[in-house]
């Protein structure tokens, strides 16, 4: 307790005071060092009984060079450990020094001693303050640890207080933590922990990592004593991300030892650990990863481990969060590499799953250790990183994912918009085209809508294709049709249950596929004539295909279209009676009208007369004229010509039961670019014959008529909706009705109008008095 620097002459030893210097000698001998938690070893402190030894026998004499070793063997003999000695050449240097730097006093000429014990020297520093101290109380302090301790306490807690109540709060936690010393050593365990948690707060804040480093293991082994987990495992942590150089790295491997332990014990009240100071992350300095919306995909992720050796984890999560919002609402992503880290840097994969687009950054990482939950919000620099210990703790900007928004990646559209041939097996033409994304693994499904059906026994086939827009040449845009390359890759693939691969090498170019299908239809088409118009409706001949394309890294992305296809019959066929003659005889012409963009070729045709009409001549039911095969040009037309006459019948229920068939034989060359063509052969031996029957309805020609029925002209020549409008017929009689079936004034009359143009106001059937003479009108 004298001044500093220490007196440059060390007391001597008292006379009479063998029986006190053995006392003392016992005491030091009984003393056993406390155990330090972790194992932990520190310099020894000046006062240390190993420096106050040195520093004593030093100041005691002038020690020359060669009374070195003397003095060394006698330290060595006095009891110390292996650890306070030093070596030779680095001891001499450091004793000489402080020799000659201290004053110069009488006795440094004397002969060297023996050598001070520490028994000799404690005793001989007792009597030297006994000398000094006047102050009884003073003394009492001084007479033993216990009062010593006391009177320590006393000051420092009045001094503590003082710094408080003046606002120099961290000069009083300086204090409180010499308290929670004296705490620690009674036993006191639970005032001693509070007292070293402001300590250790105050250090920490101010980064003042050596001194935190004398403290936090001894808050650390309260909290264990106290049984506390959690603060323990915070202690812990705390300390193995303290600056590497202040433990070695058995201290370190200690604290590990410890936090793997906890985590994998039964913890009776688990808490999440925060290891934001431990582990740090941060993404890749490349470019942030760039998916399509629906996408997954995989993100790499650095992670900094600080502990000083490798551990296992059970599971490691990471969570991104959106870079225009503070929410954190994203899903947990698993890693799906193994959850070994290892100290320093370490790169761990993500699985991503679909996400919303946007841009994300890094948010939190978490994981479990044992049984243990962590979270870490430790983000290491931006950028490139020189070396893989610098971590830092900003939240990062620089966004590691970006979602674009959802736009097209496929098209799929008809290579053909022109009719195909109905109840025919045709190519139906596909142009898939990717718009930058790969299709590569993509499975096109085709399911076939009603009346429809897709012959799975023949192969799909798959061209790569181009369309004539890419020529250099200037072409005329109205005769451009979209068609396949002359020299492009054609693949042959099978379809199963309306499925079909995609080959590899169709994941990133625009490719044609064909698949054939049969439009069903069961209804005999009828032909027009003058007598018995008929309007042809074109939906009549749609067909509808549903296709889903599933493509994607993990067919998460799904292309869905349904896609009108028009079929029609090859010919559209009209009647007109070209001549008549009064002996029945009828020249018939049959009109055959081309329905699709290919050419025709009729090689026969024959006609089955329904019952009232009969062919004159052979009787075949051929043309009068034989001019097969007849070629018929796309969207042309054609005349055949029959001689007929009526029959004998009069049995009107029969002449409007039945048709006349006309049966037509023809062949047809088109290409399935452009639309209906040659039917897929089912079987080699298939003929490219194909037959057409079409049923035609004829009415037998008034050949001698006995009334002229004209209808009379409005009265006006503009009629509004809701007029009412007066409409005239007249009726005159070219001659003498021989046969009557009602009496010979009386005709029978019925007036048929469209509901729903037209409201009849009046009679719209009756009997009316007509003339018998020739000529007469009403």
């Amino acid at each position: 307790m004298l001044s500093w620097p220490k007196p440059a002459t060390w007391p001597s030893i008292p006379p009479d005071s063998s029986a006190e210097v053995m006392a003392k000698e016992k005491t030091i001998l009984q003393a056993k060092a406390r155990e330090k938690l972790f194992d932990i070893q520190r310099k020894p402190l000046p006062l240390e009984p190993s420096s106050l030894l040195r520093e004593a026998n030093r100041r005691r004499a002038f020690l020359s060079v060669g009374n070195l070793s003397e003095l060394y063997d006698s330290v060595d003999g006095s009891g110390l450990g292996a650890h306070s000695k030093l070596s030779p050449n680095k001891s001499s240097s450091n004793l000489m020094t402080r020799t000659m730097s201290g004053p110069a006093t009488s006795e440094t000429s004397l002969p060297v001693d023996r050598p001070m014990r520490l028994s000799e020297i404690h005793v001989a520093a007792e009597h030297a303050l006994k000398q000094t101290i006047s102050d009884p109380d003073f003394m009492t302090s001084l007479s033993s640890p216990e009062e010593f301790e006391s009177r320590y306490m006393e000051l420092t807690k009045g001094a503590a207080d003082n710094y408080h109540r003046s606002w120099w709060k961290r000069h009083g936690v300086v204090l409180d933590g010499e308290i929670a010393a004296i705490f620690f050593k009674h036993g006191n365990y639970d005032l001693a922990a509070k007292s070293y948690e402001k300590v250790c707060a105050l250090y920490s804040a101010e980064g003042w990592e050596e001194l935190l480093a004398d403290v936090l293991p001894d808050l650390a082994e309260c909290q264990k004593i106290l049984k506390d987990e959690a603060g323990y495992l915070a202690s812990c942590v705390k300390l193995l991300s303290l600056e590497s150089s202040l433990f070695s790295s058995k201290e370190r491997q200690a604290f590990q030892s410890e936090v793997v332990r906890l985590a994998h014990s039964e913890m009776r009240h688990p808490v999440p650990l925060d290891v934001s100071s431990l582990i740090t992350f941060a993404g890749n300095p490349a470019p942030p990863l760039e998916l399509c919306d629906g996408d997954p995909g995989t993100l790499s992720v650095a992670v900094w481990s600080g502990f000083p050796d490798d551990i296992t984890l059970e599971s490691l999560s990471l969570r991104l969060s959106a870079f225009s919002s503070a929410d954190e609402g994203l899903k947990a992503i698993r890693s799906t590499d193994a959850r070994v880290l290892v100290p320093g840097r370490n790169i761990i994969t993500f699985d991503i799953p679909p996400q919303k687009p946007g841009s994300y950054v890094l948010g939190a990482l978490t994981g479990q250790i044992g049984k243990l939950s962590f979270r870490s919000h430790g983000f290491s620099q931006d950028g490139p990183v020189d070396t893989d210990e610098f971590m830092s703790f900003e939240k990062p900007t620089r966004p590691v994912l970006k979602v674009r928004k959802p736009r097209a990646l496929v098209d799929i559209t008809p290579a053909v918009s022109s009719a195909l041939l109905m109840n025919e097996l045709q190519w139906i033409g596909l142009i898939v085209k990717p718009i930058d994304y790969s299709l590569k693994g993509g499975i096109l499904h085709i399911d076939a809508g009603a009346e429809l059906k897709i012959e799975e026994s023949q192969m799909i086939e798959i061209e790569s294709y181009r369309s004539d827009g890419e020529h250099s040449s200037p072409i005329d845009a109205s005769k451009v049709l979209s068609r396949p390359t002359d020299t492009g890759r054609v693949e042959k693939v099978p379809i199963e249950n309306g499925k079909i691969k995609l080959p590899d090498w169709a994941s990133d170019v625009t490719t044609l596929v064909w698949f054939p299908v049969r439009a069903i239809n069961d209804t005999v088409p009828k032909g027009t004539s003058p007598a018995s118009p008929q309007k042809h409706s074109i939906v009549d001949g749609m067909r509808m295909i549903a296709l889903k394309l599933e493509f994607g890294a993990f067919h998460n992305q799904i292309f869905e279209r349904t896609i009108a296809v028009h079929f029609t019959n090859p010919f559209h066929v009209s009647t007109r009676v070209v001549d008549k003659c009064n002996d029945g005889t009828l020249l018939l012409q049959v009109i055959l009208h081309s329905e699709v963009k290919a050419t025709l070729h009729v090689k026969d045709v024959s006609l089955d007369l329904q019952a009232g009409f009969e062919h004159l001549g052979k009787g075949d039911g051929r043309p009068t004229s034989s001019l097969f095969p007849l070629v018929i040009a796309p969207s042309s037309k054609a005349g055949i010509l029959f001689v007929i006459r009526l029959s004998g019948t009069k049995d009107l229920d029969e002449l409007e039961q039945a048709d006349s068939m006309l049966h037509i034989k023809y062949g047809i060359s088109g290409d399935r670019a452009t639309g209906a063509h040659s039917p897929v052969p089912v079987k080699p031996d298939d003929s490219e014959e194909l037959l057409f029957k079409i049923s035609l309805k004829l009415k037998r020609p008034v050949l001698d008529p006995c009334l002229a029925v004209g209808f009379l002209p409005f009265s006006t020549d503009c009629l509004r909706v809701g007029q009412l409008v007066n409409m005239k017929w007249r009726v005159e009689r070219l001659k003498d009705l021989e046969e009557a079936s009602l009496s010979d004034d009386e005709i029978l009359y019925q007036v048929d109008a469209n509901p729903q143009n037209w409201m009849v106001a009046g009679r719209k059937s009756g009997h009316i008095s007509f003339s018998e003479a020739q000529g007469s009108r009403i």
